[in-house]
């Protein structure tokens, strides 16, 4: 069987045809000892070697080969059942050996800093000695970020599931991967591929993006290009020293009269508080730079150790200064800058802090300083050299990963892996869009369909954690952008091969970062046996069926069987409204094993009923035999809180 690359199925392959140096036959760094391909489908095995060699797969006593073309080569081999362990042999000018490989499930483990919480954190947590498992491989993602897709991933490699390697893996992942290999007994792989405080439009790729209209800015400067990051920077580089003279460093007072000398009179700055955009304060209008300045007499430590200043983000390009000393310099603003301060040039006391932030249109200022509180605060400033924005020639920087760029984890960590067989995913992902909810609901069923087209393999099973209870109980009924985000999860399982974990009974109302995991996992593992495997018949959480107005209650239908845990058969959470759609706490009662009857003595003509509809709903008694909580939900149609709130983008 031979598999050429002159039609590849990815355009991960065309975007890095670039000249490759002379070099030895390599694989993609997903290929490994330990590893786990997809069991029951053809599985790609690809890398890069010099143009024209013929590569070799030696396996199961079957020869498989290709010739390399624009440095890139790709093997396709037969479907396997489950099993193992195999070698598998890769030829060119140099040999290549894998060992120990299985043949099994693969999942992708994706999301934001609950799915890359990992185990050792986790309560509780089950006998470590489980953990011991060499049926469970892990492979953690080293991510890295781009504007193009990426057809290798920066980093990792296959781990064989022990107490030493778990524990600093995804929790959900593993007790979800567990779960599954304990209960289906073929091999699991695990691949870890997450981000914490990302929002979902960082792992959407270009292509899905570009059908919605709020990122078309952001789309046209730095997607429409198609360039890298690296080439972006290069090409910065290039023109960078002309540019400066031209247009960035020209005219500016606080540059011929050295205004980041300590020794500056500032007897006429005046004051400003930073994090903030100076178009919110005195400037209005103002574009250009303005030069801050404070006075500390020590630093803080950075986790590395170092001595640092953490500027935030920058709108749009500094420069820093410490005790007149140059410590760093950045452009553009989807950065956040921290600069190393030698401790050769600190004072003991009186330290000079100035940084010069020239913006070229929009709100000037350094903000998102509340990652490092410690340099928040009164600053001095002045105004520099005023430019007009609009003939500014500004030009195209890459930046480093900032939170919320759109794309640049997709194209760095997920694009690397679609042309890798694999069984599904699991998600576990949202908070960093609640804000946007309503927007959610369009992003999350296009990120799913989107993926499943990527990685060409049919309606891959997408797997959704719904977000637990966090916050406060409401005295009264409120609205809640925690609980539209909820229900915009929901909203993807109109899509086919996709379930739901809902996790709203066992977060912790005063953390971000729930330690039950284990739950969480085993939840999505029960999830897919159930609707993926079809080998169980475990009932997932019951949802909303429908509802029937009867007199002055409502009656709720759900698609399984329910119970009460209330020992009195009372079941909390429901509220309900009449047509002057104001909600009410209500009363509620198990009609039969599927209906639940809702009421108000005060509400007589009810049109609308809605359950756990709240960050943190408080108690719950509604339940299956499985002990899975019935799914949040609401009957009505009125307009929500994050209704019109979209991603935006200026330069």
């Amino acid at each position: 069987m031979m598999h050429l690359i002159t039609k590849p199925s990815l355009t991960i392959f065309f975007l890095f045809s670039i000249y490759i140096v002379k070099a030895d036959v390599k694989l993609s760094a997903l290929f490994q000892s330990h590893m786990v391909l997809q069991r029951d489908k053809p599985c790609n095995i690809w890398g890069t070697a010099d143009d024209g060699e013929v590569i070799t797969i030696l396996f199961n006593n079957s020869t498989y080969s290709t010739t390399t073309r624009s440095g890139r080569w790709k093997i396709t081999l037969p479907a396997q059942v489950a099993g193992g362990p195999w070698n598998i042999i890769i030829k060119g000018k140099n040999s290549i050996s894998l060992t120990d490989v299985l043949f099994g499930d693969v999942w992708i483990c994706g999301g934001q800093s609950n799915m890359q919480f990992p185990v050792k954190e986790a309560r509780p947590k089950p006998d470590t000695s489980t953990f011991n498992n060499n049926n469970i491989r892990l492979f953690t993602v080293g991510i890295g970020t781009d504007f193009v897709p990426q057809d290798t991933v920066k980093s990792g490699s296959w781990k064989i599931a022990t107490v030493k390697d778990v524990e600093a893996f995804t929790a959900v992942g593993f007790f979800f991967g567990s779960y599954l290999q304990q209960h289906l007994n073929v091999p699991v792989g695990l691949i870890s591929d997450n981000l914490g405080a990302t929002a979902i439009e960082e792992w959407m790729s270009n292509e899905a993006v570009h059908q919605f209209p709020q990122f078309d800015n952001f789309y046209n400067t730095y997607l429409a290009p198609r360039k890298s990051m690296k080439q972006m920077d290069d090409d910065f580089e290039k023109i960078k020293s002309a540019w400066n003279k031209k247009y960035y460093l020209k005219n500016d007072p606080g540059l011929t009269q050295q205004w980041y000398k300590p020794e500056t009179d500032i007897s006429d700055w005046k004051t400003m508080n930073q994090p903030s955009h100076w178009e919110d304060n005195e400037l209005k209008d103002y574009d250009g730079s303005v030069w801050f300045r404070k006075n500390y007499d020590s630093f803080p430590k950075d986790f590395m150790g170092n001595t640092s200043i953490s500027l935030g983000q920058v709108d749009d390009y500094n420069i820093c200064w410490v005790n007149g000393i140059k410590v760093g310099e950045g452009y553009g603003n989807q950065n956040l800058y921290s600069y190393k301060i030698p401790d050769s040039i600190i004072r003991k006391r009186n330290n000079a802090v100035v940084v010069r932030v020239f913006d070229a249109g929009g709100k000037g200022g350094m903000y998102n300083m509340f990652w490092s509180p410690f340099w928040a605060g009164e600053w001095k400033y002045k105004k520099g050299v005023q430019i007009n924005a609009a003939t500014f020639k500004k030009p195209l920087v890459a930046n480093a990963y900032i939170f919320g760029t759109p794309t640049i984890l997709y194209n760095a960590n997920i694009a690397p892996l679609t042309a890798l067989a694999v069984k599904g995913f699991i998600w576990y992902q949202g908070e960093s869009n609640a804000g946007r909810a309503e927007e959610y609901k369009q992003l999350l069923p296009a990120m799913i369909k989107d993926w499943r087209k990527q990685f060409n393999q049919g309606e891959l099973p997408f797997l959704i954690v719904q977000l637990p209870d966090l916050g406060r109980e409401p005295v009264t009924p409120e609205n809640s952008e925690w609980a539209e985000l909820r229900e915009a999860q929901a909203s993807a399982l109109s899509l086919p091969n996709t379930g739901i974990a809902v996790t709203i009974d066992i977060g912790e109302s005063n953390d971000l970062h729930p330690h039950n995991k284990w739950a969480v996992g085993n939840r999505l593992a029960m999830t897919a046996l159930s609707s993926i495997y079809n080998v169980d018949s475990i009932d997932t959480s019951p949802r909303y069926k429908s509802m029937q107005v009867a007199g002055d209650s409502i009656i709720i239908t759900f698609d399984g069987d329910i119970i009460c845990k209330d020992k009195y058969g009372y079941v909390r959470g429901f509220s309900i409204a009449g047509s002057d759609s104001v909600f009410h706490w209500a009363k509620a009662y198990i009609k039969d094993n599927r209906t639940v009857v809702v009421y108000n003595m005060n509400v007589h003509a009810p049109v609308a009923v809605r359950y756990l509809w709240s960050s943190e709903p408080g108690d719950i008694d509604l339940y299956n035999k499985n002990d899975l909580p019935a799914m949040p939900f609401r009957t009505d149609d009125f307009k929500l809180t994050t209704a019109g709130k979209r991603f935006s983008y200026t330069e």
